[in-house]
């Protein structure tokens, strides 16, 4: 899945969700912002919409794309 503008060229401003990995205009982010805010890790890359690899741990968790890499959050992390 990529965005692209009216004259077919990608648009790299945009901004995917992490969860649900839609657009802001694709989709209602309710669910997802109250899913984020929970300390949950991140299911999609914010760059690219691509499905990331995830590890979750007692301490927390590290997320990684394949094209952006890593992420981590959560306590000790």
């Amino acid at each position: 899945m990529s965005a692209t503008s009216d004259t077919g060229v990608a648009d790299v401003t945009a901004t995917y969700c992490t969860r649900c990995g839609k657009l802001p205009d694709e989709a209602d982010h309710t669910a997802c912002v109250r899913w984020l805010a929970a300390e949950e890790p991140p299911r999609f890359c914010a760059q690219c919409a691509r499905r990331m690899k995830v590890q979750v741990v007692p301490t927390g968790w590290s997320a990684e794309c394949s094209r952006h890499g890593a992420l981590s959050g959560g306590a000790g992390v």
